[in-house]
């Protein structure tokens, strides 16, 4: 397709194994990150917004049941790569197990439902995902790599929710587009305000040089009529606060969390408007 997003990482999910005070079941088919549900959510507002169908919600049900069945699935690929095999695991199988059920038959509804067929842009993330998930069975979900490549996977289902509404391609691939850009400017920034709030060595130009490129992928877009312009000046100002915030004294973690909510929404609902608008 594709925390605490904006509070630990971007797509971490909890380290395998039983948290101190959590059930077994809990520990093993929950997500702990809160930032993660923030990303899946994005991509399918943005599309339902664009072109709302009843393929489209079935979709975005599915997208986000692949979020949640993520966290059972790295138990079982984490155990399986060092080679043993627990309780936890069997029970994080079972869990996936219905949950991936529960996945096909949404993705069922959407096939029998849809305008139009939307499988492209997932099969254009299959391999952002892959990367994702090779880093999550090596317990390195924390590294910007996957945490990148994740976000602009599950990025892809904004297209694939317009095009099962009836959306033309050049739309869907500009949904995506904003997207990518707004978790590539994220990423980034999220980590280096948590490096600093920690008095932990960090680089502010790291930051800065995402917000460029996200904002030269949205000035992209325009000029090749993916994207229109009001996606560009909601990138923008996405930078512009990212640019001002980073030099600032570092927030907690749950303001940063909630300052990306906040403009993550933001972004999509000015590239919705802008989408539609005659």
């Amino acid at each position: 397709m594709p925390g605490v997003v904006q509070r630990r990482t971007l797509l971490d999910m909890t380290e395998t194994g039983t948290a101190a005070g959590r059930s077994p079941l809990r520990s093993v088919a929950l997500p702990t990150e809160h930032g993660g549900w923030s990303l899946t959510l994005e991509p399918v507002i943005l599309g339902l917004l664009v072109a709302p169908s009843v393929a489209g919600f079935a979709l975005g049900g599915a997208a986000l049941v692949a979020f949640i069945a993520r966290t059972p699935l790295k138990v079982v690929l984490v155990d399986r790569w060092r080679g043993r095999w627990l309780a936890r695991s069997s029970l994080a199988a079972r869990v996936a197990g219905v949950e991936i059920a529960i996945l096909g038959t949404l993705a069922a509804v959407a096939i029998v439902t849809a305008d139009a067929p939307f499988w492209w842009p997932l099969l254009l993330a299959a391999p952002p995902i892959g990367v994702e998930l090779w880093h999550d069975m090596r317990s390195q979900s924390r590294r910007l790599v996957p945490e990148l490549a994740g976000a602009i996977g599950i990025g892809s289902i904004a297209a694939a929710v317009a095009l099962a509404g009836g959306a033309a391609d050049s739309v869907a691939a500009g949904l995506w587009l904003v997207i990518a850009a707004r978790s590539i400017a994220a990423v980034p920034f999220v980590r280096v305000q948590l490096l600093r709030a920690k008095a932990r060595a960090h680089f502010v130009w790291h930051s800065d040089l995402a917000q460029v490129v996200a904002v030269a992928m949205g000035v992209t877009g325009w000029l090749t009529d993916l994207v229109p312009p009001a996606a560009v000046a909601a990138l923008a100002i996405l930078a512009i606060f990212d640019l001002v915030a980073v030099r600032r004294a570092p927030q907690p973690a749950p303001i940063i969390g909630a300052q990306q909510v906040v403009l993550g929404l933001t972004v999509i609902l000015i590239t919705a408007l802008g989408v539609r608008a005659p």
